[in-house]
């Protein structure tokens, strides 16, 4: 059990275990956190799953887990992981199953005034139009050349067919398009399961909201960013749904047989791994970039059925009630990218598992009207709190590939929340605050009780503090949709 004792304190926000904590590690681990948030990660086995990662072949300068770190399969949630490429190793548990679950803000020019007296009429048409809850299906019926066009296409195929505009596509991280997808590399199993979930929500932790903005920190940005106060805003936050858990499901399965042949010892067989340059590396890559695909164009026609809901409800009552897109992040991905290592440009693959790309100013990859002021990001909270829009910095890009926090991050499980609250008091609780809610399971809604969560004001001042992120606007919620 590794305690704070063994862990060196480099600043106010970082913490770090050293490589000779112990005999397996190739590189340190560092962790951002206050006291209160470390004192939280070390109450289940996240940290000594950090520390885990850092045995992993091919890892450079150090394994690296955010503020909102808590215990997952293989990798912490929270964790970030860079190997050398091409001979370093790609980890399923380095992406999680919920593979390109992420974020999309999509911004309005109404005030949260207009909105007031029919926001119950519009959580309505959004709970009626966005399908949600386990195994739900979607509007999007696809036959098998469709589905392997969404996977290989992503956010294009939306494009054109009618559920995507090309500055949505522009606000998209890697243009709703990841490179390197191949259909063939993902099983019938996950096909099937995927086939008829374009456009649903899901369960869990995922949701639609109606927010609006409460604090703006920097007016500067936020106005190059299209955000103004008492604006009103709609989130989702989902993924590739069964389809993107079969294909981590199928990979850690096939990659048990991978890891005896390429001779890797591993501290825990959660950590199933392939050098990225192998035959099984290459198949898991390219799978996972189609199940990304999925996800991007699912959030993409999530964002078309919340257009259409602004409609039916406010065509008429508001004189524009048009949505256009801030930016959509993935959190759970593996990227080959260019960082600096040791003074040199080098060619890592970026796991970044419940961590959000944050590149700073100037990169590349980022559109022309945003590369002058860096990448959004979004960090959502629990349930009926806030969530934040951050932007990149280029102290994320010397110091954690670019990477910052996903959320909150929870210290509470599933079923210990459902034994301790009752999903209609919690109901109650939120509508008392003003707070409509559309869930489809009471114990759904139990288990994504607020105190389920660390209170994610707390991990983005981390963040804050740390520069590795720049606040710069707070949301909070007027409607949630839940499956």
């Amino acid at each position: 059990m590794i305690t704070k004792q063994n862990l060196e304190r480099i600043s106010d926000t970082l913490w770090q275990v050293p490589q000779d904590f112990r005999g397996d590690m190739r590189a340190p681990a560092r962790l951002y956190a206050s006291e209160e948030l470390l004192d939280d990660a070390l109450r289940d086995e996240s940290v000594t799953q950090l520390v885990n990662t850092a045995t992993l072949p091919g890892i450079v300068k150090y394994a690296i887990a955010m503020p909102d770190i808590h215990q997952g399969y293989g990798f912490p949630i929270g964790g970030v992981v860079a190997t050398r490429a091409p001979d370093g190793v790609i980890s399923p548990g380095g992406v999680g199953y919920d593979i390109n679950c992420g974020v999309r803000l999509l911004a309005s020019r109404i005030s949260a005034e207009e909105i007031a007296p029919h926001i119950k009429d519009l959580a309505t048409a959004l709970y009626k139009n966005c399908p949600s809850g386990v195994g739900s299906e979607g509007s999007v019926p696809l036959n098998a050349k469709q589905l392997d066009d969404v996977l290989e296409q992503g956010s294009e195929w939306a494009r054109q067919n009618g559920y995507a505009r090309r500055d949505d596509l522009d606000r998209t991280e890697e243009f709703g398009r990841m490179p390197g997808a191949d259909a063939g590399a993902v099983s019938k199993r996950a096909k099937d399961r995927g086939r008829d979930q374009l456009g649903t929500l899901g369960a869990g932790n995922h949701f639609i909201e109606v927010d609006r903005v409460v604090e703006v920190y920097d007016a500067q940005i936020a106005d190059r960013l299209g955000l103004f106060p008492e604006q009103i805003v709609a989130q989702i936050h989902c993924g590739s749904r069964g389809l993107g858990h079969q294909v981590c499901t199928d990979y850690v399965n096939d990659f048990q047989r991978a890891v005896r042949e390429y001779e890797i010892e591993l501290p825990d067989r959660e950590l199933v791994c392939a050098p990225l340059d192998s035959p099984e590396g290459q198949a898991y890559f390219k799978a996972m970039a189609a199940s990304a695909n999925f996800a991007f164009t699912n959030r993409q026609v999530l964002a078309h059925h919340i257009r259409r809901s602004f409609e039916e409800v406010l065509a008429g009552v508001v004189k524009d009630f048009d949505l256009f897109q801030i930016y959509d992040i993935a959190h759970n991905m593996a990227k080959v990218e260019e960082h600096d290592v040791e003074g040199k440009r080098v060619k890592v693959c970026v796991h970044r598992k419940g961590a959000t790309r944050a590149f700073g100013p100037g990169a590349a990859v980022l559109p022309d009207d945003l590369r002058a002021i860096g990448q959004p990001v979004l960090i959502p909270g629990s349930m009926g709190t806030a969530s934040y829009v951050l932007i990149g910095t280029e102290k994320a890009m010397r110091e954690t590939f670019g990477s910052t926090c996903h959320g909150a991050g929870r210290v509470m499980s599933r079923a210990k929340a459902k034994k301790e609250v009752r999903g209609e008091k919690l109901r109650e609780e939120l509508a008392a605050r003003g707070i409509v809610i559309r869930a489809g399971s009471m114990p759904g809604l139990a288990e994504e009780v607020p105190q389920a969560y660390k209170d994610v004001s707390r991990v983005v001042e981390v963040v804050q503090r740390a520069g590795i992120a720049r606040m710069i606007a707070r949301v909070e919620p007027l409607a949630v949709i839940k499956g």
